[in-house]
C-alpha cells in the first residue's frame, strides 16, 4: 500500500512539474496599480514587423532575455490594458531585466501574420503573447498564446503574475 501511494504521488508530482513552467520567477508585487489613463495606444501601424522582430530577437540573445511579441491591434481594449500593465512602474522594470518586447500590429487579423506563422500559430484572438528562447528561436509557450486575450477582465497581478511564469 505505502509502494502504491509512493508511486501515485510521485506522478502527481511529475504532473505538477509539467503543468508549471520551471524556471518561472516571482511577479512583482504591485496591488491595485492604477492604469494611466487612456490606455496606450501600443501598436505602431507603419512599423516594419520583421525588421523588428530580428532586432529585438537579437537584443535578447546579445542580453541573454527571452524574446516577448505582442501581436495585436491599437482598437482592441485586451491589447491596450495588457500594454497599460506592462506600463505600470514595478512591472515594466521586471519586464525589462527578462525580456526583450516587440509590439506588432496585425491590422484586423488581416497584417504581419507571418510573424506567427513563422513559429506554427494561427492566431485566434489578441492580444497574443510570444514567448520565444532566441537562440533556438523557439516558441516557449506553445497553446498558450491567447492567455490574455480577456485582459480586461483580469486583474492587473493576475497579468503581471501570467508575464513572470515563462521567465
Amino acid at each position: 500500500m505505502t509502494f502504491l501511494r509512493n508511486v501515485t504521488s510521485g506522478i502527481a508530482l511529475a504532473a505538477l512539474a509539467f503543468a508549471v513552467p520551471a524556471m518561472a520567477a516571482t511577479a512583482p508585487r504591485i496591488g491595485n496599480a492604477q492604469l494611466k489613463q487612456p490606455l496606450p495606444l501600443p501598436y505602431d501601424v507603419a512599423a516594419d514587423a520583421d525588421n523588428q522582430v530580428a532586432a529585438a530577437k537579437a537584443r535578447a540573445k546579445a542580453h541573454h532575455k527571452l524574446l516577448l511579441i505582442d501581436l495585436g491591434g491599437n482598437w482592441c481594449l485586451d491589447c491596450r490594458v495588457l500594454a497599460g500593465v506592462m506600463e505600470v512602474p514595478a512591472v515594466a522594470a521586471f519586464i525589462s531585466r527578462h525580456y526583450e518586447v516587440v509590439k506588432v500590429d496585425i491590422g484586423r487579423r488581416d497584417k504581419n501574420l507571418q510573424i506567427p506563422t513563422h513559429y506554427g500559430i494561427d492566431l485566434e484572438g489578441v492580444p497574443a503573447v510570444l514567448i520565444v528562447d532566441p537562440r533556438k528561436d523557439k516558441l516557449i509557450n506553445r497553446g498558450k498564446i491567447s492567455a490574455l486575450a480577456d485582459a480586461r477582465s483580469m486583474t492587473p497581478q493576475a497579468l503581471a503574475d501570467w508575464l513572470a511564469q515563462w521567465v
